[in-house]
């Protein structure tokens, strides 16, 4: 079986590092699946998706002239072809965040306004702490 890019092909894990896990492939070559390949979510630790002696399908990614072979976990999952339709893409309704008081959804000029209102109060305390340790407005100097 050649391995080319674009291709899918069955490996097992040979080993893990922090920065990925390579995979031994058919032909007794090696793949390097990369952190950012192992899965479609944020990946600390390749050790959470991946462990020795796994057999897993990857894609190849592309094959470079010193014969260095990338590999992808996730683009090799079977997903849904995507349609392809004249509507847009459906917009889920803004959330609320526990941290703001507003929902998401406020209007640019209420974001500005409070911004503004913090940014000012800050600059307040600022020049208070700052003001103290220089002696105070209008201090000699001499």
């Amino acid at each position: 079986m050649s391995i080319e890019a674009g291709s899918i092909v069955d490996g097992i894990v040979s080993g893990i590092t922090n920065f990925g896990a390579f995979v031994d492939l058919p032909d007794g070559k090696t793949g390097l699946i990369h952190i950012s390949e192992v899965a479609d979510v944020y990946v600390n630790d390749v050790h959470d998706f991946l462990h020795e002696k796994d057999k897993i399908k990857v894609k190849v990614l592309s094959v470079d002239e010193r014969g260095k072979i990338a590999l992808s976990v996730k683009q090799a999952e079977n997903k849904k072809p995507v349609e392809s339709s004249s509507k847009p893409a459906a917009v889920p309704p803004p959330r609320e965040n526990r941290n703001w008081r507003r929902p998401l959804s406020a209007s640019f000029e209420d974001k500005l306004s409070k911004f503004m209102k913090d940014s000012d109060e800050r600059q307040t305390v600022l020049r208070r702490k700052t003001d103290s340790k220089r002696g105070g407005r209008g201090s000699r100097r001499g």
